[in-house]
């Protein structure tokens, strides 16, 4: 069955099939639902290769370091939102967090002639993905670093973690330590989310008069990142009375090292996430956390991808999120006897 088959059954064109299955515009309802009746009809499905060979394989690749990261559930389903009304397909590329790997997987990704790419926080280097941009759209979510190949959605990270440091200082807390991602200076991004982030809790820190009593760890965003990460914070000789990490994925190993520690939260550890994914509202965590609009990301990033796939090329944009603090049970004053 082939795209002609359908024009002929539905008594239309070519041209009118192809604009209906690119979601198109100017196409009426009418021809809409007369062109779709002939494809349910015929159970007329596209041949990704033949399609590929034309120019569009209709196949959207997003790239990610770690499938357990619920924020990225979260940007997922604003992507798969904004395309679910067209023909495009979402593959994802679950590459770890090596940047050689990742590379790797962004390079599978292109050798598959996907039709645009979504990159999430890569942690490949920024050259890697210029040359990637220059040849396939793509849209970079996270880094704050521009460029005039590709889009970008970040969040105001470093606003969100002044409205951690605030919330945490107006409930008596000085000793507060940040867990942020690693990074490398190998890679060539110099705004990555979690320099902007930590650049954030140190003004702010500084604001409330606390450099002093600023702690920097470095941890992968996972669980067991923020395990380590919270047992070695938990047992220094001076702990810390609050934590906030820039992940919730991070915040519940730290939960899980405090637990562990028989320290009680949020009577012994007042404990902050990023995100606000759906982890942080369930009953037993309640986890106090940074919403930075993750369905709004991905559906944004989408948006953009597509209109970079249709032809887009006078300007790179580059859309940011406000973040909000929600909180929850995990964070409360300090105790002072």
């Amino acid at each position: 069955m082939t795209i002609t088959d359908v024009a002929r059954h539905a008594g239309v064109s070519v041209a009118a099939v192809s604009k209906v299955m690119r979601n198109a515009y100017g196409v009426s309802p009418a021809m809409q639902e007369k062109v779709r009746a002939a494809i349910a009809e015929l159970d007329y499905r596209p041949h990704a290769a033949a399609r590929g060979m034309r120019g569009r394989t209709y196949t959207i690749g997003v790239l990610l370091d770690n499938v357990r990261n619920a924020f990225f559930a979260d940007i997922l389903d604003g992507i798969q939102e904004e395309l679910r009304h067209g023909e495009y397909t979402v593959l994802i590329g679950a590459a770890g967090f090596d940047p050689e790997e990742q590379a790797k997987t962004i390079r599978a990704l292109v050798d598959r002639q996907m039709d645009g790419l979504i990159l999430i926080a890569p942690g490949t280097s920024r050259a890697e993905v210029l040359a990637t941009a220059a040849a396939t759209p793509t849209v970079v979510i996270g880094h704050h670093d521009s460029a005039d190949t590709h889009d970008s959605v970040v969040d105001a990270d470093d606003t969100g973690a002044g409205l951690v440091v605030d919330h945490l200082v107006s409930l008596g807390h000085r000793d507060i330590a940040l867990v942020s991602a690693p990074g490398t200076r190998a890679n060539q991004w110099k705004r990555t989310p979690e320099t902007v982030l930590t650049a954030g809790y140190r003004a702010a820190m500084e604001r409330h008069g606390l450099s002093g009593h600023m702690s920097v760890h470095h941890a992968a965003y996972s669980d067991d990142g923020g395990f380590k990460a919270g047992m070695t914070l938990l047992t220094a000789e001076q702990p810390p009375t609050a934590i906030m990490t820039g992940a919730d994925v991070a915040a519940l190993g730290i939960y899980r090292a405090a637990h562990e520690l028989g320290l009680r939260i949020p009577d012994d550890l007042s404990l902050v996430g990023y995100n606000n994914t759906a982890l942080a509202a369930l009953a037993p965590v309640q986890l106090t956390s940074v919403d930075q609009a993750g369905h709004t990301m991905g559906s944004s990033a989408a948006r953009m991808l597509i209109e970079r796939v249709e032809g887009r090329r006078d300007r790179a944009m580059q859309t940011s999120m406000t973040p909000r603090l929600v909180v929850r049970a995990s964070t409360t004053a300090l105790r002072t006897d």
